[in-house]
């Protein structure tokens, strides 16, 4: 392997306050932001953020247990699908990477980039994609592929989870202090739901969805082994825009704003949501007066 990965020895991404608008500056409420996305590798910054918590403990895995290929799944703009590409190319693993839909050329530039990493691709129609998760569909795609390490769709399992709970304590070593109120961007669930088994009840999380998709909750469920109410978490799903990938003038405009008044990139497809979710929740009054918030930027491509 190119890179010994029991350790990867990257700086943790900040902390920062964000000042609100004169607009929400009476909701009394502070809001910060743990910086994932100054969370990369310089070799092949598209493994960033809650990727490389995700896929920590899993190149591990795969590593002890002699396997030279990685297998994943994903959409046609998947962040997943970029950073396993990467994490092959850094670590010295063969990556495949199926792709939900037609194949398109051009490539986007996801797709383009975990191309130029190395990744083959191989593509299945919508109805063969839904099987992913069936044992026998993945045993087959196992034996036709050279017995890779299977990651599924997302990096979500509790390898994933196991990375992400690892970003409570590190955020409150940073702090000095647990923020009461944390939220973040969810596609599958698996950040999401680390985070709120390492909070273990003692602050609230909401997960805002990028998709609909009600298996988000499902995922925090088994992860925390408590329900929404009991676990003090929740999955907010009036900020998907439409859907996976889709967006609006409205988030357009927003994402143009917030960069420009913080300097902080973000994407329409997760980050940017979050983003819009937070200040559009402060400004409807879902947060106590008094409430610490935390936004974990997750970072992407």
């Amino acid at each position: 392997m190119a890179v010994f990965v029991d350790e990867f020895n990257l700086p943790p991404g900040p902390v920062e306050q964000l000042k609100l608008p004169r607009e929400l500056e009476n909701a009394g409420v502070s809001l910060w932001v743990k910086r994932d996305d100054l969370l990369r590798f310089p070799q092949a910054p598209e493994l960033c953020g809650n990727k490389i918590r995700k896929l920590k403990y899993n190149l591990q895995a795969a590593m002890r247990s002699g396997k030279e290929r990685l297998l994943t799944f994903g959409g046609a703009y998947s962040n997943h699908i970029a950073a396993v590409a990467a994490a092959g190319f850094l670590f010295g693993f063969k990556t495949i990477g199926v792709i939900r839909g037609e194949p398109v050329e051009p490539l986007n530039p996801v797709l383009h980039l975990a191309r130029e990493r190395g990744m083959e691709l191989h593509y299945l129609d919508r109805a063969a994609y839904r099987r992913r998760n069936e044992p026998g569909f993945q045993e087959e795609l196992i034996r036709r592929t050279g017995d890779p390490y299977l990651l599924p769709e997302g990096g979500t399992n509790d390898l994933a989870a196991k990375g992400a709970a690892e970003l409570v304590g590190e955020a409150e070593q940073q702090l000095g202090w647990l923020p009461d109120q944390w939220l973040l961007a969810a596609g599958t669930g698996g950040t999401s739901a680390g985070i709120a088994a390492g909070l273990d009840g003692v602050a609230s999380l909401t997960a805002v969805a990028a998709v609909k998709d009600p298996g988000i909750g499902e995922v925090i469920r088994r992860a925390t082994g408590k329900d929404e109410q009991a676990g003090n978490w929740s999955v907010n799903f009036d900020y998907t825009f439409g859907g996976y990938a889709k967006k609006t003038q409205e988030l357009t405009a927003f994402i143009q704003w917030f960069g420009t008044a913080y300097r902080i990139p973000v994407e329409p497809i997760y980050t940017g949501k979050a983003f819009f979710a937070v200040f559009d929740l402060i400004k409807n009054g879902y947060f106590s007066p008094g409430s610490r918030i935390l936004v974990v930027h997750t970072g992407g491509v």
